[in-house]
């Protein structure tokens, strides 16, 4: 997956669509007074070497050096002791050499912010009109600089002030977003020059797709309505914010702990079992890896049964607080002038368009779907009636018990499983990684030694994204080790997209880093001005800043000996690949407005990319140009993959069956009827496993929708995961040939996906872009049919 957290996408109308969808609000930390000091030393960022970049093919040497400074921590110690000078700023950030720079970022970011409005309001000339949609951009972008930088640094970095000061300059900005929320003076400018002709004459294909996005940014803020309307907006956002949020982290269930004799819990873990343990009983925590672990193993059917009630239902006040935020969707759609909260959220960057496109796509998928789920269901009962000859039913806690007995064969474990964690050293996976990106399309991973406080701590990596004919492309840090103050999940970070710098903007901030007293350092160049310091590429006249990208994960680290590099089991190896999926995507679309750039694209597409490298992840080919053994070099076998992918497909149909029911489940939620009197989101939700589900339904006195923490981020789009799982399948079918043959390492192909798909963002029609990837005429003009379509082809591949 990109990013875990969410807010509501509407109250950001001047973030990028993508960023609006991952952000969550900050914790709100005590304002600190801090007075910010430069310094002028000659040890500035003019002075810090600009290293060219080669063109040449990758080289032994460079792939000797990319495993090397993963997998051998004293290697990595020498390529990094050269550091010298004054800290550059956290990710060169000229602004960020120390905690309270976030206070001066972000408020010369709003003064350049204030101007900017101000240009857009005075427009009345045709040239003027002309660069709105430019100008609009450049406020998004500078307005994005902070708050992906924030959002990322106070999640991430491990020093406490760091993370203060960026969720202070974080409110700050937030707080002018809403300012700009209510400003109608933007919309109706906007409005002028989409309508003169002479206008939009000469914007691109890029200028008018961004022009529909900020368009019905604006009519989803309600802008058009009365003052008070508007202020009710803004209130009603705030609240559903608020809601959401503690919907997630007051989660709770009905009952906290179940309590069992120790003989009741036969089959369970034993050390799992002893360490709950208290005078012969075993007190369970209702929502814990224990409780599903005793769920897939208890052999005490009643045992199971009690698990089973107890995680399945919820507290009241959960499930009332869902309902209240459901129903202020419902009226913050209706006072937007939307027949529901479903409704408004897929009108905006989705490829489903509406709710009934959606159902469509779900109803086809379930028909696809089900004869798989039913086989599966069938081979659980034979399982049951080995134990219990007699019954001709499932019940709801024998489903993960009985699929646990039958995949035990399949699964690696012990000695095999060590030996397949063998050939997959964090190192080596990287080095394949660049391989399979410069077989497709061209570009390689160069490890670069990161600068004086250029990183957030000395375990993360720098590496520089180059392509063999544009040269260096994207920035991307690697933070992938555990550490103990340090999120366990995987996360992919745009902390600044690509964007093309104007010269006359150039032009103006240099005139302002010269006269501005907060931004009293010198520069050295007005490229670097307009880039607060950081990295950009100059492709003849064109100036442009890169993307940078932060990837952050949570593997082992690797021995301080040097003896044992980081070994990563498969499924670390497929999320490394996921995520590297997000990162290819934003390095590939280098789009010359950010509004569109990367993963900012339609978010029900946002996923294929990363869901895509999952395939690469598990092909022999792919595995073929890297995974050796790190002691011996010997070649993986590949056969233990194939059973490593067997067992995690075993039951896949059923859990596909189940995601469809939360994403039916989603839609219900935000329809008309979270506006009705006896909304009832439990009955919603059983009504819908018994009419669509081959698998036994919840059980009455049950409440699952009140665990349904996902409901807070993803509102009406819970179905994009599973519709970019459909739509990978098919690309990996259609483009890459499923890999026969080679075909994972063709460049033909990787050029088909990149020239079709990834290099527009956003910037294109994502249904034309399908069309053309997939060579599929019926999938150009989109809608319900093309859903359909989708739905019918199913998320899992038929044998």
């Amino acid at each position: 997956m990109i990013r875990a957290v969410t807010r509501p996408r509407q109250l950001q109308r001047w973030v990028c669509s993508s960023c609006l969808f991952q952000r969550t609000a900050p914790v709100s930390p005590a304002r600190q007074q801090h007075r910010f000091t430069t310094s002028h030393k000659s040890n500035s960022v003019r002075d810090q070497p600009i290293v060219p970049v080669s063109h040449a093919p990758i080289t032994r040497e460079d792939d000797f050096v990319l495993r090397s400074v993963f997998d051998y921590p004293q290697f990595w110690k020498d390529f990094t002791n050269a550091q010298y000078g004054m800290s550059v700023g956290l990710f060169r950030n000229s602004f960020l050499r120390e905690p309270r720079g976030f206070i001066t970022f972000s408020r010369v970011s709003l003064k350049k912010a204030r101007a900017v409005v101000a240009k857009v309001l005075a427009a009345s000339s045709v040239a003027e009109y002309r660069l709105i949609v430019r100008d609009l951009d450049r406020l998004s972008d500078i307005l994005c600089r902070v708050l992906d930088m924030a959002d990322f640094v106070r999640v991430t970095h491990p020093n406490k002030a760091m993370q203060r000061n960026a969720s202070t300059a974080w409110e700050s900005v937030y707080e002018y977003m809403n300012e700009l929320n209510t400003m109608t003076g933007l919309h109706d400018q906007l409005a002028t020059a989409m309508a003169n002709p002479d206008v939009t004459a000469v914007w691109s294909e890029e200028e008018k797709a961004v022009a529909e996005v900020l368009k019905l940014d604006f009519t989803k803020s309600a802008v058009s309505l009365p003052q008070k309307y508007r202020d009710r907006f803004v209130k009603l956002s705030s609240e559903i914010s608020a809601v959401g949020s503690a919907f997630v982290q007051e989660m709770a269930p009905e009952q906290d702990t179940v309590i069992f004799p120790s003989s009741e819990l036969r089959g369970m873990d034993p050390v799992q079992a002893r360490g709950l343990t208290q005078g012969g009983n075993v007190y369970l925590p209702t929502l814990s890896g224990q409780a599903a672990l005793a769920l897939r193993t208890v052999h005490d059917a009643d045992a199971r049964k009690r698990i089973f009630y107890a995680s399945r239902t919820a507290s009241r006040q959960s499930v009332e607080m869902l309902e209240y935020l459901m129903k202020l969707r419902a009226e913050l759609a209706t006072l937007s002038g939307f027949e529901s909260y479903g409704h408004l959220a897929l009108s905006d960057r989705m490829m489903a368009r509406s709710p009934e496109a959606v159902d469509q796509f779900l109803r086809a998928l379930v028909d696809s779907n089900r004869p798989k789920a039913m086989q599966e269901m069938a081979e659980l009962l034979i399982e049951k009636q080995k134990a219990y000859p007699q019954t001709n039913k499932l019940d709801p806690w024998d489903k993960d018990y009985y699929s646990d007995l039958i995949r035990r064969p399949l699964r690696l474990t012990g000695r095999q499983g060590d030996i397949l964690s063998s050939y997959f050293s964090l190192g080596v996976v990287m080095q394949g990684l660049s391989r399979l990106f410069t077989e497709l399309y061209g570009i390689r991973l160069i490890p670069r030694q990161p600068l004086v406080g250029e990183t957030w701590h000395p375990d993360v990596r720098r590496l520089d994204v180059v392509s063999d004919t544009d040269g260096h492309v994207a920035v991307l840090y690697c933070d992938l080790f555990n550490r103990a103050d340090k999120s366990p999940n995987p996360a992919h970070f745009t902390v600044r997209c690509s964007r093309e710098i104007f010269k006359e903007e150039m032009a103006e901030v240099w005139e302002q880093s010269q006269q501005d007293p907060e931004m009293a350092m010198t520069f050295g160049s007005p490229e670097l001005a307009a880039n607060d310091g950081m990295t950009f590429s100059r492709h003849g006249n064109t100036i442009k800043q890169l993307p940078t990208i932060a990837l952050v994960c949570d593997f082992p680290q690797p021995s301080n000996q040097g003896d044992q590099p980081a070994l990563l089991s498969f499924f670390q190896l497929e999320t490394l690949f996921h995520e590297m999926g997000h990162a290819i995507h934003s390095v590939l679309a280098r789009t010359s407005f950010q509004t569109v750039s990367g993963t900012r694209c339609a978010t029900d597409l946002a996923e294929l990319p990363s869901t895509l490298m999952e395939f690469f992840a598990a092909d022999a080919a792919v595995l073929g140009q890297f995974a050796r053994h790190h002691e011996t070099g010997e070649p993986l076998p590949y056969r233990m993959v194939a059973q490593k992918a067997r067992q995690a497909r075993r039951f896949e149909a059923s859990d596909t069956e189940n995601q469809i029911l939360l994403a039916m489940l989603d839609q219900a939620l935000h329809s008309p009827r979270a506006a009705a009197p006896g909304f009832d989101p439990t009955a919603i939700f059983h009504g819908i496993q018994k009419a669509h589900s081959c698998a036994p339904p919840d059980p009455p006195g049950t409440s699952w929708p009140g665990f349904f923490g996902h409901l807070s981020g993803y509102g009406s789009t819970y179905y994009s995961y599973l519709f970019d799982r459909v739509l990978a399948q098919r690309v990996w079918d259609v483009v890459f040939r499923g890999g026969e043959r080679g075909g994972a390492l063709k460049r033909e192909n990787g050029e088909r996906l990149k020239e079709s798909l990834l290099k527009w963002g956003g910037a294109r029609d994502p249904w034309r872009c399908l069309s053309e990837v997939l060579g599929d005429d019926r999938l150009a003009e989109g809608g319900e049919e093309a859903m359909a379509l989708v739905g019918s082809w199913g998320s899992t591949k038929q044998k």
